[in-house]
């Protein structure tokens, strides 16, 4: 989401007589994906402050039947919106290791990964956390007892919404350690490793509908065995990830927006694989109904029940719809930008860094107003947006801030 993400082009190899990198051509249409993205990220977890899943530093559980239609948005939301960030962070791995080299590339990502996920734990967190801790500190002082915030914030210590960069941090160590590890290899068998071991151009090859047909069942074959161990509602407190259970999507999302980038695939995909796409994704949704309607309580969520492999296979089949669905869309009516579009998408990365004070603010300022789930979502999402860019901006009008994020 930050440094090449931010600025999405597609690398069209060397220039035949000085071997340098051609001018790249820039991929608007992936820009503005993110931009979408990334509001889905806020509306997400507004979402979740006045539905019925308490996963966020301030929530309103619902007290009526609107919630449940907030729990279904975050339920198709949390279905592919993370996996297609690890795809997009994926395609545009490859062009900035090539372009910077082992070191410089791990580097950069430290830096422009690292710092941002440092802020968050030392500046953001502490006080979006203020509000649990004060809750828990009367609880302590009830039974006549202390609790001091270090120790608060030590014990519930997490990533927050940044553990999507925690996870992106580790994918970019392995790609880059596999690529240098194939480097050396090629150069030890005599072959031309190149600047950083770049991987020879290809010519685009279209994605084919049997091969995609084949990576759906094996991730939702994958994802239904992940989850007899890592079920859904699981928390790994030492990494702080929320949703370990969709671990088998992100990883393979990553993997396959690198492939995507070799291979030329988005701009290979017919139209006709985008609305295939967006159909498949309605049917299965359609299928998959009758299940979480009936479903026992926890029946979905994995230790091996039918149920769960319905729900892995539901979750695989629509991920992977609706993002052959979008990027297609995209692709085709939306590679172009003005400049509020390219406003939005400078400051993305700054609205995911600092949405979740921006969110738990209008939480408490709210705090007084009693009305239906859905409505007071509604209320503080359109407060929300404008407000989650405003802040962006201002934290990348810092000085050398726009360098990180």
């Amino acid at each position: 989401m930050t440094d090449d993400l931010a600025r999405p082009a597609l690398a069209v190899g060397p220039e035949p007589a000085t071997g340098r990198p051609k001018a790249a051509a820039r991929l608007l249409y992936i820009d503005n994906l993110r931009i979408v993205l990334t509001a889905l990220v806020v509306l997400h977890h507004t979402a979740v402050t006045y539905g019925n899943i308490p996963a966020w530093y301030y929530t309103e559980p619902a007290k009526d039947g609107s919630g449940l239609l907030l729990d279904v948005f975050v339920m198709f939301n949390q279905a592919f919106f993370m996996g297609f960030f690890f795809m997009i962070a994926g395609f545009f791995t490859p062009a900035s290791y090539e372009r910077k080299g082992t070191r410089p590339f791990l580097r950069d990502r430290l830096k422009r990964l690292g710092i941002p996920l440092l802020a968050f734990l030392v500046l953001i967190r502490p006080l979006v956390g203020l509000g649990g801790f004060a809750d828990l500190r009367a609880e302590f002082a009830e039974q006549g007892k202390d609790l001091p915030y270090w120790l608060y914030y030590v014990l519930s210590w997490d990533a927050g919404p940044m553990w999507f960069v925690e996870v992106l941090l580790v994918f970019s160590l392995v790609y880059a350690l596999v690529r240098h590890r194939r480097a050396r290899r090629l150069a030890g068998v005599g072959g031309e490793a190149g600047t950083a071991g770049r991987a020879p151009e290809r010519a685009p090859r279209p994605l084919r509908p049997l091969a995609i047909i084949v990576f759906t069942v094996g991730l939702a074959l994958a994802t239904y065995l992940w989850r007899i161990v890592v079920p859904n509602g699981s928390y790994l407190p030492v990494l702080g990830l929320p949703t370990p259970s969709f671990m088998p999507q992100y990883a393979s999302f990553f993997v396959i927006g690198v492939l995507a980038h070799r291979r030329g695939w988005p701009q290979t995909l017919s139209r006709g694989a985008g609305r295939m796409g967006s159909v498949v994704a309605t049917v299965a949704t359609l299928g998959y109904l009758p299940v979480v309607l009936t479903a026992g309580d926890g029946a979905l969520d994995g230790h091996g029940s039918w149920q769960s492999l319905a729900g892995a296979a539901w979750e695989s089949t629509f991920a992977v719809g609706v993002v052959l669905g979008l990027t297609v869309l995209f692709r085709e009516r939306f590679q172009r930008q003005g400049p509020f579009a390219a406003f939005l998408s400078r400051h993305a990365f700054a609205v995911y860094l600092t949405h979740a004070a921006v969110l738990v603010g209008l939480g408490y300022a709210f705090r007084w107003l009693h009305a239906p789930a859905a409505v007071k979502f509604a209320l503080v999402a359109a407060l929300a947006l404008p407000l989650c860019w405003a802040v962006a901006y201002a934290v990348r009008s810092l000085p050398r801030a726009d360098r990180v994020l």
